[in-house]
């Protein structure tokens, strides 16, 4: 039987709502082998999902990097980058994910204290007081506690009304450049994959020269079996991959209920990953001990 592996998930340690031990236990459920954690700007859930690996899995670990990047036609937009296997002591990415955590924080509060001025009943004190200090705090957790307040019924309508780019709560973030990001991992001993590229409907989107340079500056792979990408998109960008020597891998981008995707709906051909792996020296791989 061939090996399922999901090289993008989230936990409470940054958007999702399952806890590092729930998100590994949901791995378990739904029969996958191998399992990467990849949290917003943050490695804080590396040991729970680690300590709670049943034996027979395995666990990636790795995070998903906010980087902003030009378009290809001019326009600097935001992009995620999953980087795998990078020492995560590693001073350049200590430094950029603590200045992540710290915006990120600042952002929220200063979105919450704009709802709360306008009558939205959302208190800026209470719900930064709900996350953990070193939790990258961002508008999914704003989005949870409109929908808590009744003020949406999911957290994509909350984004629609309230947070997405163009909204009347929308707060720009200072994002990594991606060429610098890139450099950082690589630097660290890890890998780099662009996550969910092509992805139309979650807005602007890079060009393929764009990330032919980024194939050029280093990075290793490209999502192309995401939930966001459509037949058409994915075969595009395989034949990328192709073209440009990167790796093609495939992930849910799980959030547990904060979205409506379940984890494993996409997968990561084998071979892929052993050759992902191969190519990191950052730290290693975790096998399940435990019962």
């Amino acid at each position: 039987m061939s090996l399922r592996i999901d090289l993008h998930t989230h936990s409470t340690a940054s958007d999702g709502t399952d806890s590092p031990t729930a998100l590994v236990g949901a791995a378990a459920d739904a029969g996958l082998d191998v399992l990467a954690i990849t949290d917003h700007d943050t490695t804080a859930g590396w040991r729970e999902a680690s300590a709670a690996l049943p034996v027979g899995m395995t666990l990636v670990p790795g995070a998903e990097l906010s980087c902003v990047s030009d378009n290809g036609r001019g326009r600097p937009i935001s992009v995620h980058l999953l980087a795998y296997l990078f020492d995560p002591d590693a001073e350049s990415v200590v430094a950029e994910q603590s200045r992540l955590r710290a915006e990120r924080r600042s952002r929220l509060r200063w979105m919450a204290e704009r709802m709360a001025e306008d009558g939205v009943p959302i208190d800026p004190d209470e719900l930064l007081g709900a996350l953990p200090a070193d939790a990258p705090a961002g508008r999914p957790h704003l989005a949870r506690a409109l929908v808590d307040a009744g003020l949406a019924r999911s957290v994509d309508e909350a984004f629609a009304t309230y947070l997405g780019s163009g909204r009347g709560y929308y707060v720009p973030r200072g994002d990594t450049p991606v060429m610098r990001a890139i450099d950082m991992i690589n630097d660290a001993g890890g890998v780099t994959v662009l996550a969910h590229p092509l992805a139309y409907e979650r807005g602007p989107t890079v060009s393929l020269s764009t990330i032919a340079e980024m194939a050029a500056h280093g990075l290793t792979g490209i999502e192309v079996a995401h939930p966001n990408h459509d037949q058409p998109t994915r075969e595009k960008l395989r034949a990328l991959a192709d073209e440009l020597d990167l790796l093609p891998t495939g992930s849910s981008d799980y959030h547990g209920t904060n979205k409506d995707i379940p984890i494993g709906a996409e997968t990561t051909d084998p071979d892929v990953f052993v050759d992902l792996v191969s190519r990191a020296s950052g730290c290693e791989i975790v096998a399940g001990v435990a019962g």
